[in-house]
């Protein structure tokens, strides 16, 4: 039995569950950010971070390594073109959804966390630099995406690492439509039409009730957790002192190393 320390929210997570599904692999799922499964969680990844897949007692960390591995492991149904440019291509796509995309969204999203209640604001330009980015990269996906509908000839690997990203920018302020992005909201209404996908978005949906409306919350309240490419964002958008008052005043935190 495969066993994911996964979090329903986690937009990694959430790729590694799709693709479990779209190969039709059972596993077992651990809310491993939740308090009480900390120790757990470390003891698989000493950086406590979701996802890691354990197979026959091997650990795999981040979701890239862990799709790749499954790829190799479980290579039917295949999330990769046999097309060496589309291969590269996805894992393109892959990439600014893991990095970018994750970045962005993270650093701007932080004040509407329901685990999370803050007294103060985004600083000054911080919502709109964020903003700004991500029209500039949805434009892109929207010249991206192919005549079938999706990023490459097929449902693939881009597809389940961007759809966590783009379905949570409308909450964000950040909007297309039919005149500006046609081809991207067909590929959002495509994708909601893959049983994966549903059922995926239906584990967030019930797990949003059953973690923040149900009772307590089991995730830190307080504390962000901050690395590389969230940090790099930031401080190229010129949002170092805002950071460093963060880190000050201890609310962030930082995984190690390893």
């Amino acid at each position: 039995m495969l066993t994911l320390y996964d979090n329903p929210f986690s937009p990694f997570a959430r790729k590694v569950r799709m693709a479990l599904q779209l190969k039709g692999l059972d596993y077992e799922s651990i809310d491993a950010l939740a308090l009480r499964e900390h120790d757990r969680l470390s003891g698989v990844n000493p950086r406590a971070e979701v996802p890691v897949l354990v197979d026959d007692g091997l650990a795999i960390s981040d979701s890239a390594d862990i799709v790749s591995y499954l790829e190799d492991r479980y290579p039917t149904p295949a999330l990769l073109a046999d097309r060496a440019e589309r291969r590269a291509k996805a894992r393109y796509w892959q990439r600014i959804a893991d990095t970018v995309l994750d970045a962005i969204v993270h650093d701007i999203s932080i004040w509407t966390w329901p685990t999370h209640s803050r007294s103060d604001a985004p600083p000054t330009g911080l919502l709109e630099a964020g903003r700004g980015d991500l029209i500039e990269l949805i434009g892109e996906l929207e010249d991206a995406i192919g005549d079938s509908g999706f990023v490459c000839d097929r449902l693939s690997l881009a597809d389940i690492a961007l759809f966590p990203h783009i379905s949570s920018l409308k909450p964000l302020g950040v909007l297309f439509d039919e005149t500006s992005h046609p081809k991207l909201l067909e590929w959002n209404r495509r994708m909601r039409e893959v049983p994966a996908v549903r059922d995926d978005l239906d584990y967030v949906k019930k797990s949003a009730v059953e973690k923040f409306i149900s009772g307590p919350s089991p995730y830190e309240g307080e504390k962000v957790v901050w690395r590389g490419d969230r940090i790099e964002w930031l401080l190229a958008h010129g949002f170092q002192d805002w950071l460093y008052t963060e880190i000050s005043e201890g609310r962030a935190i930082f995984p190690r190393s390893v």
